[in-house]
């Protein structure tokens, strides 16, 4: 008797539970479902387009809507990538090509000039899932530089291309190729004219005493809506540079990294000191071994250690969850950010 009154019991509590309320049902559902929302990382675009002696009394109203304009521009057709469910290096990629085609900014059109009177082009980009990368360096024929750098991960079991190999590889990809007079600019033209009647290494991105000049190293890092982190940065080095020289730009963990264990990050600045300090990696490095937060991580990074080095510039950061910095140790930065559920931001100054 006593085991029948419990079944009758359970029978009860199972009906109960199968003809419960409809609507209490739907709303935990509902309940269940905005938890799970929230908790997606919202897709994320940030840039820079270089850091240095960058000061509103030294830019007029019309430059300073033109580099606005241009930012803006690069933000949004990288974020309509994302927006459409693309992948963070196809907007990272798209993001730095408005900025190569821009003579505004040294990388691309408009890239600086070597002492002998030629452009050699840096770029660099990494997958942050599957830490996969890819960089050329001295490339003098490509028209968008960080197109050859994808390439460069994804059909060759190499990581790095430079000078002429790099661009016979971007020609056999099928890459757009120029004629040299294409990155041509008077300004970039007549920087060199000075630093070669100075006789002097004057460093177009990079110099810490030079403040006279505006920095033009661009990048970009993204975030997914599959979490996926992408980083990439693109620069024609400095003004008279020879020997060959290579900037912090196409190194892996120096001008550009990305892991979507801690974060994607794209450097501008004094290239040797980002190359000694190994900046990208190391503020990854101090997210994963030390614990420190994005935030903690990239202002130590850029405005204490390498700052007290001598080291200039700055650097744009993400992480998985979307948390994002720009800090920079100059006297401007040009940047700019957008976010879901977000407006496009543009800054330039401090």
């Amino acid at each position: 008797m006593k085991h029948l009154a419990i079944f009758t019991l359970l029978l009860l509590l199972q009906s109960a539970c199968t003809n419960q309320n409809p609507s209490i049902v739907n709303t935990a559902k509902a309940d269940k479902q905005t938890i799970e929302a929230s908790s997606i990382p919202p897709i994320t675009l940030v840039i820079h387009g270089g850091a240095g002696t960058i000061l509103k009394e030294n830019m007029s109203p019309e430059l300073e809507e033109a580099y606005t304009s241009k930012l803006t521009e690069a933000l949004n057709v990288g974020f309509a990538i994302l927006e459409k469910g693309g992948s963070s290096m196809d907007a990272v990629q798209k993001t730095i090509h408005i900025l190569e085609d821009s003579p505004l900014f040294n990388a691309g059109k408009g890239a600086v000039f070597t002492n002998d009177g030629h452009n050699e082009l840096d770029a660099s980009i990494m997958d942050g899932k599957t830490l996969h990368a890819g960089a050329v360096a001295g490339v003098k024929t490509v028209k968008n530089p960080i197109d050859a750098a994808r390439k460069v991960m994804e059909n060759s079991p190499h990581v790095m291309m430079a000078g002429q190999g790099a661009d016979i590889f971007a020609k056999e990809q099928g890459l757009e190729l120029v004629d040299s007079s294409y990155f041509f600019t008077q300004k970039r033209w007549d920087a060199l004219q000075k630093a070669l009647k100075n006789e002097q290494m004057e460093l177009d991105h990079d110099d810490p005493n030079n403040k006279d000049k505006k920095k033009g190293t661009v990048g970009a890092v993204a975030l997914d809506k599959n979490g996926n982190l992408a980083a990439g940065t693109s620069t024609g080095g400095m003004t008279n540079k020879r020997w060959g020289r290579v900037g912090d730009s196409p190194i892996i963990g120096a001008g550009t990294y990305a892991n979507n264990e801690t974060c994607a990050v794209s450097s501008t600045g004094h290239g040797e000191f980002f190359i000694r300090y190994v900046v990208a990696y190391d503020i990854a490095a101090l997210m994963e071994y030390g614990g420190k937060s994005l935030e903690e991580a990239a202002d130590y990074v850029v405005n204490q250690k390498l700052k007290e080095q001598g080291g200039r510039g700055g650097v744009i950061a993400l992480d998985a969850q979307g948390n994002y910095v720009m800090p920079f140790n100059t006297e401007g930065m040009f940047r700019g950010v957008v976010q879901e559920g977000k407006e496009v931001e543009v800054l330039i100054y401090r």
